[in-house]
């Protein structure tokens, strides 16, 4: 099979085919496979049903071994479209531990990180954007 990624891919019903568009596609186009959806509340506030995830968020984990387990990100792996929960981790034969992978359609964001003001922008635009977080008085 082809190694190249195809820009003009469209879709396809065919699961191969799908595999090999993710497996193949750039960083860029991969940003977008790591996202995961809002807890009602954040929902309701953004009006928004998911969100990239990041650096910071805090995330409940929906399925697996370690389900209705709560941590902040600590990192975003974009190549293999992973994501790395703090206090997550597995314990090997030797003792040690090491970090657990969780591919992002497994979590829920509870707690946005919003120091950024590109995301801030992202959460209030859009036809049904939710209000700023910060109202200004006018008189």
């Amino acid at each position: 099979m082809k190694k190249k990624f195809s820009t003009a891919w469209k879709s396809s019903s065919q699961t191969r085919k799908q595999r090999k568009y993710m497996a193949n596609a750039p960083l860029h186009i991969k940003q977008k496979f790591v996202a995961a959806h809002l807890s009602k509340e954040l929902k309701k506030r953004y009006k928004k049903r998911s969100l990239k995830l990041r650096e910071g968020d805090i995330v409940l984990i929906m399925r697996g071994q370690f389900k209705k387990k709560s941590g902040k990100i600590i990192e975003v792996d974009l190549k293999r479209t992973k994501v790395y929960v703090e206090g997550i981790d597995m314990t090997k034969k030797n003792g040690s531990k090491v970090r657990y992978p969780l591919h992002p359609s497994n979590l829920l964001i509870t707690e946005l990180k919003l120091d950024d003001k590109m995301r801030q922008k992202i959460l209030t635009r859009g036809k049904y954007g939710a209000e700023p977080s910060v109202k200004t008085s006018s008189s």
